[in-house]
């Protein structure tokens, strides 16, 4: 079997006034299909600005939401194949 490799690329930003950390996951496979997760982070005004906590938490969704979509592909594939088998008598 061959090894295979994707990577994730993650993108993150905040707002203006650090109140708000977004990041986005984006994934190419090896045959060019894109998947990409979204996802934010929002900081209490109570508590003091550590942009770090902020992105590893909207990165983290991120991944989650990334993950979530990359299994419902993979169902929805397998259940399209099996469609395809039974129309082909397989």
């Amino acid at each position: 079997m061959e090894g295979k490799q994707w990577n994730v690329q993650i993108f993150i930003s905040e707002d203006d006034n650090d109140d708000v950390t977004t990041a986005r996951a984006v994934l190419f496979t090896d045959r060019g299909k894109r998947h990409e997760g979204v996802a934010h982070a929002r900081r209490n005004p109570v508590d003091q600005p550590v942009p770090e906590i902020g992105d590893e938490l909207a990165v983290g969704r991120a991944l989650s939401t990334l993950a979530a979509q990359l299994i419902q592909d993979g169902a929805q594939d397998v259940a399209q194949m099996a469609g395809s088998a039974r129309e082909y008598g397989g």
